[in-house]
């Protein structure tokens, strides 16, 4: 797999281990988290299109990816935990994630600070590149999660981003890091489509 913040999803998943008993306990399921992360996301993204120039929500952003994260965690782990991984669930996944990334990274195009035509065509690299990853199973290739920008590190690049955006840095800056948002997405696409065709090379004599 190529070098992505996705490797450290095991030692992140023990952090959020203690959770999973209290959640069981109250009769949470894996979806009712999958549709709350994203209704929380939502709700954000919505926050920041009617106000794109309130800093303390830009600068909240990475704090509320953070917790996405987390949430999008438990509900593989409550899944895992309580025997209840559906066909639903995996597609609720899915599709939650794109929505979320959509709702919340749309509304850097209403900023002042990053150009929007970036930031449009860096949400579209990154839904391209969700989409190779889910591909890859209609070749019966596992789902791909190869880097070098997958969901995790785009949380990162976005919120990074949010930052300067709130903190003045000059607008070069932020088209920069969308730019190179946009150039790792593209490496990303290619590593997941490599990826994908392995299994069904034909085998060599």
């Amino acid at each position: 797999m190529s070098l992505s913040i996705y490797q450290l999803k095991p030692r992140f998943q023990q952090l959020l281990r203690p959770l999973l008993g209290g959640l069981q306990r109250s009769g949470v399921t894996p979806n009712q988290v999958t549709v709350g992360a994203m209704l929380l996301s939502l709700a954000y993204g919505a926050a920041l299109a009617l106000r794109p120039g309130a800093t303390a929500l830009w600068l909240g952003l990475p704090l509320f990816l953070l917790l996405r994260m987390a949430l999008n965690a438990i509900d593989g782990m409550l899944a895992t935990a309580t025997g209840n991984k559906t066909t639903l669930g995996a597609l609720l996944n899915e599709v939650c994630d794109q929505v979320s990334d959509a709702a919340l990274y749309l509304p850097f195009a209403l900023a002042s600070g990053p150009s929007p035509v970036l930031v449009v065509l860096a949400v579209v690299a990154a839904l391209l590149a969700e989409f190779c990853g889910v591909l890859a199973q209609a070749v019966g290739a596992p789902r791909g999660f190869e880097g070098p920008m997958g969901k995790s590190d785009r949380a990162f690049a976005f919120g990074l981003l949010a930052l300067l955006f709130a903190l003045g840095v000059a607008p070069a800056w932020c088209d920069g890091l969308l730019a190179l948002v946009l150039l790792l997405s593209a490496l990303t696409v290619f590593n997941r489509l490599r990826r994908a065709l392995r299994p069904c090379a034909p085998a060599r004599r």
